[in-house]
């Protein structure tokens, strides 16, 4: 086999040893006009278009589910009406943009605060929402790790759906239904 063949092999199996890393492709800039349930929110843009996003990374209890509704009010609470950054690089297959929902921390009100809260990652922090590991391998090195870090804290300490030791999680409840 010639050189360069060889070569060219142990480039493509180099390569898939390794897993796709999640790349940014785009941000969308907005405020938060709606929200729908734990995991997912309507943006508001510059120009008065709306864009329905679902969270990356997270999957909130379903509204009939134990903790639905409180998932939905938390994420209400660090949300409804504020300005945010979505970081994002694929929809799904219902349209909505799948992205990082980034805001300012709690007290700034200032529209020059940085951005740097994770919404998805504070719902897991609390026991709010499932670490979604089965599309883990879209998100970034440092997000996977950050995510199974709270996921981890938030069992331990019994946080939320965590406090129930019968949780369903929603993408199995969605396939019991």
């Amino acid at each position: 086999m010639p050189l360069l063949s060889r070569l060219a092999i142990s480039l493509l199996t180099a390569a898939s040893l390794f897993p796709p890393q999640a790349a940014i492709a785009e941000t969308l800039l907005g405020r938060i006009v709606s929200i729908t349930d734990g995991d997912t929110v309507t943006v508001l843009d510059p120009t008065n278009q709306q864009h329905k996003i679902r969270l990356m990374g997270i999957d909130a209890p379903e509204k009939a589910q134990p903790f639905g509704s409180r998932s939905q009010q938390n994420l209400g609470a660090l949300l409804f009406g504020r300005d945010v950054a979505v970081e994002w690089n694929k929809r799904d297959r219902y349209g909505r943009i799948v992205g990082k929902i980034m805001v300012a921390a709690q007290g700034c009100n200032d529209p020059q605060c940085p951005k740097d809260v994770d919404s998805g990652l504070e719902q897991i922090k609390i026991g709010l929402a499932w670490w979604y590991q089965q599309y883990a391998r879209e998100q970034t090195p440092t997000d996977r790790a950050s995510y199974e870090q709270a996921e981890f804290m938030a069992k331990t300490q019994r946080l939320g759906l965590w406090a129930d030791r019968n949780s369903i999680p929603p993408w199995q409840w969605r396939r019991e239904k």
